[in-house]
């Protein structure tokens, strides 16, 4: 899968060199005015990514009846939580781990995904580095600006409370991107109002994550019966 992701891009960038406008991908999009290589055109290039989200934020709360907002692009309803979340994976291999400990007045809430898994091809086998995703990039869905994502994360996992186990093999997923809230208000602009690229911050950096259950709900936003998102203002890198 990485084979072919890497001679698929390579055939991409040479029919963008020499007949038309660049077309849309995870590693294409029009406007750029700044080219970048991909992570394995770098001979030092491990794929390990070794990642601490701290300064934690959840839309919305758990079993919140619906309907709700849980993406809270307006930061009508978010609240700071404690905890860590832990990325350390390998992108090349598609191995490794992500783990959320968030503090609740109820006690410790963990998510773990134990299962990486694609979705769609941009998502390179479940595991992919420096790609373009959500808004217009024809990667992902709507519900984020376009961004350039660090490390992202697809697959199945579970989510416990004190241990015992609320969901078992729901969707999860991660992504290390350039800042998509305010840093003050922590509001979301989805659309920038001029140009191609994303309504985001690239001077900053944040993490999200999500668990979502298989069954959806019309009423919420986004459409899942479940839908637990976090996100991380504080993002180091080790």
């Amino acid at each position: 899968m990485k084979t072919t992701f890497i001679a698929a891009l390579l055939i991409l960038v040479t029919a963008c060199q020499t007949s038309g406008p660049i077309q849309r991908s995870a590693r294409m999009q029009p406007e750029t005015t700044m080219g970048l290589y991909a992570p394995q055109q770098h001979e030092l290039y491990d794929g390990r990514f070794n990642i601490i989200g701290r300064n934690i934020y959840q839309a919305g709360s758990l079993n919140e009846p619906s309907p709700w907002d849980h993406m809270d692009d307006q930061a009508n309803n978010l609240h700071r939580v404690g905890g860590e979340i832990r990325i350390d994976v390998n992108e090349i291999e598609n191995s490794g781990s992500f783990v959320a400990e968030i503090m609740f007045p109820e006690g410790l809430y963990r998510v773990e995904l134990e299962r990486f898994n694609e979705f769609s091809p941009c998502q390179d086998g479940g595991i992919a580095a420096y790609l373009f995703e959500h808004g217009n990039a024809g990667c992902g869905d709507s519900n984020w600006p376009k961004s350039l994502l660090y490390v992202a994360g697809w697959g199945f996992g579970t989510e416990t409370l004190n241990g015992v186990t609320l969901y078992e093999d729901y969707q999860i997923h991660f992504m290390v991107t350039q800042g998509m809230r305010d840093r003050g208000t922590l509001q979301v602009k989805l659309n920038p109002d001029t140009g191609e690229a994303g309504s985001i911050n690239p001077a900053a950096q944040q993490l999200d994550f999500y668990i979502r259950s298989p069954e959806t709900n019309g009423n919420n936003h986004p459409n899942r019966e479940i839908f637990d998102h976090f996100f991380a203002m504080e993002v180091t890198w080790r």
